[in-house]
């Protein structure tokens, strides 16, 4: 029991400096003592159950300081100069190297960062730079993680201020097997209601959007940043944007959407979205939208919300948004009619 619950803590952590990374962190500090008393713990501890995920590769790092998905040219950096007290400190020996995630930091060095959750072993990429991508899921291993974290999902309990207010924890819907996935922002009143994601007026939008496209709503993935409806004290309608420390306790369970469905490629649908993702405030969307960013090797088109296109109905706007869509389909390698490129122009 003892060796599960290292393991699950192991995962956990390796999701967590995995959306360290995505958000630019390249080292967190460690205490050297920790270190060393982790040390001794890999060195005791019997070898991982079959079916988990193996130790990852080890490399070399400064005392009291874990590397977070370096990238392939800072290899070639020194080290980090040792402080003398870490330099005093004993070096724990081990029989095999150990993981550097180990060595990162315990949830209880980190209060405001995401809470641990546990990630499908068959879907763990690597800390380092340059690393392959993981094995794609089958099917079977698929529907089995997603329907785990569902549950643990609709348990989840991590933001009380929302949990009191909360009708439903709004997951996500679609085709786990679809090369397509839409991330939105947060629930809001009709999501809430239904447990399912956009399903009011800018989803039905977003629906009109998918079907111009040659597709059904059912062919694709659609999750949101936020699982839950952002609480709103004082006011009888309306929505909030999610506040940065709710977008970054509820990321884990998007990241692991993403790991188990491994899209080919993700729409980021407004600011928030895009925020949410990459962990930081971004160049307006205005400015975004259109232009191809990265999130774990997978490509990302940001555009705006289809709230936005309710609030302004211009011809230009919907044209800007088909074009992010065409950029998407070419992408994906799906067929372009005539009659498909030309919408929203003007005659």
């Amino acid at each position: 029991m003892a060796n599960a619950a290292y393991f699950a803590l192991l995962d956990a952590t390796i999701a967590h400096l995995e959306a360290l990374r995505e958000r630019g962190v390249r080292y967190v500090e460690v205490n050297p003592q920790r270190l060393a008393a982790l040390a001794a713990g890999a060195k005791s501890r019997p070898g991982r159950p079959a079916g988990g995920t193996a130790p990852l590769p080890g490399a070399a790092s400064a005392p009291g300081r874990a590397p977070v998905a370096a990238p392939p040219q800072a290899a070639a950096r020194p080290a980090p100069p040792t402080p003398p007290a870490a330099a005093s400190a004993p070096a724990p020996s081990a029989p095999e190297p150990m993981p550097p995630v180990a060595a990162a930091v315990s949830p209880a060095k980190t209060p405001s960062g995401p809470p641990p959750v546990s990630v499908p072993a068959v879907a763990q990429p690597s800390l380092f730079g340059g690393a392959p991508r993981p094995r794609e899921l089958s099917p079977a291993e698929k529907e089995a993680a997603m329907a785990d974290l569902r549950q643990r999902a609709l348990a989840c309990r991590k933001c009380p201020h929302l949990v009191v207010s909360r009708r439903n924890v709004v997951f996500g819907v679609g085709d786990i097997h679809s090369p397509l996935m839409f991330v939105g922002e947060a629930p809001g009143a009709d999501e809430d209601a239904q447990g399912e994601p956009f399903v009011g007026k800018a989803g039905q939008l977003l629906t009109r959007i998918i079907q111009t496209m040659g597709l059904r709503r059912d062919q694709v993935y659609i999750a949101n940043i936020l699982k839950c409806r952002p609480d709103t004290p004082g006011q009888a309608s309306g929505n909030r944007k999610p506040t940065a420390t709710e977008m970054a306790t509820c990321l884990p369970w998007l990241l692991e959407q993403i790991q188990i469905i491994r899209p080919r490629v993700i729409v980021a649908l407004g600011a928030t979205a895009v925020e949410g993702l990459f962990g930081k405030a971004t160049a307006a969307i205005t400015r975004t939208r259109g232009t191809w960013l990265t999130f774990q090797d997978i490509p990302v088109m940001p555009t705006y919300h289809p709230a936005y296109l309710l609030r302004n109905q211009a011809l230009s706007e919907k044209r800007k948004v088909w074009e992010d869509m065409l950029a998407v389909m070419e992408k994906l390698g799906l067929p372009i009619s005539e009659k498909q490129r030309g919408y929203f122009l003007k005659a």
